[in-house]
């Protein structure tokens, strides 16, 4: 019996779905599960490339995450403390 869920251990706990690819003029486009979610151009392509090739895969689908607009809203703790998600 297989599962879909990934075990913590391996590299697809780290997945959140986002990839990249540059471009021929430099653009650097940034996709979430195969669509387009951002394209950076110019300073922010190559500050792009230079933190993705440093950092883990972890910390790129991260980054990818944050300038993307799909990251944590800030919104988690006070979601928790509402009377509806009490027990």
């Amino acid at each position: 019996m297989s599962t879909d869920i990934p075990s913590p251990d391996s590299a697809d706990a780290d997945d959140l779905g986002f990839a990249f690819r540059s471009r021929k003029g430099g653009d650097v486009e940034v996709l979430h599960r195969g669509r387009l979610a951002s394209t950076l151009r110019g300073a922010d392509a190559i500050d792009f490339l230079t933190e993705v090739e440093a950092g883990t895969h972890a910390e790129g689908q991260q980054l990818m995450a944050r300038l993307t607009g799909n990251y944590k809203r800030g919104n988690e703790r006070k979601a928790s403390q509402h009377p509806r998600n009490r027990r």
